[in-house]
């Protein structure tokens, strides 16, 4: 499956459980509940994967965690804050570097409306047909 419906899959499953629960929960629900959503879909679903990063001959095992990893192509970082901040932006930059993803979303489940706390965001990723997300690079 290509990333760009893997997307399409998450964004639908996220607009679904912000409809059913709305805003005011921590990121662990609604990760538990996203993963739980996205494999009733029938994608592969990994929660909290440590994720090495090297920097010059400096090896560190687990750097950070990914929230939710679907089908090993798509990185979903979720937060549960009044507002998206650049930084939270710039964080998951950082994390499709490291584990040389080409597409993430940054879902904030405290936005009023879900579309309004949603980012798409993009590694050396150029193939975009069919995507309906604002891209950001």
């Amino acid at each position: 499956m290509h990333v760009e419906e893997v997307a399409a899959i998450a964004v639908d499953c996220g607009l679904q459980l912000h409809k059913d629960v709305g805003p005011g929960l921590l990121e662990s629900a609604y990760q538990k509940m996203l993963a739980h959503l996205l494999t009733k879909r029938g994608l592969s679903v990994e929660e909290e994967i440590p994720i090495p990063i090297t920097y010059d001959d400096l090896i560190i095992e687990q750097a950070f965690r990914a929230d939710i990893v679907v089908e090993r192509k798509l990185l979903i970082e979720l937060k549960s804050v009044e507002k998206l901040l650049p930084v939270h932006r710039m964080q998951v930059v950082t994390y499709l570097r490291f584990m040389d993803l080409p597409v993430a979303l940054l879902m904030n489940f405290s936005a009023e409306r879900f579309k309004n706390g949603l980012v798409r965001i993009v590694n050396n990723h150029h193939d975009t047909k069919g995507s309906k997300l604002t891209l950001h690079q």
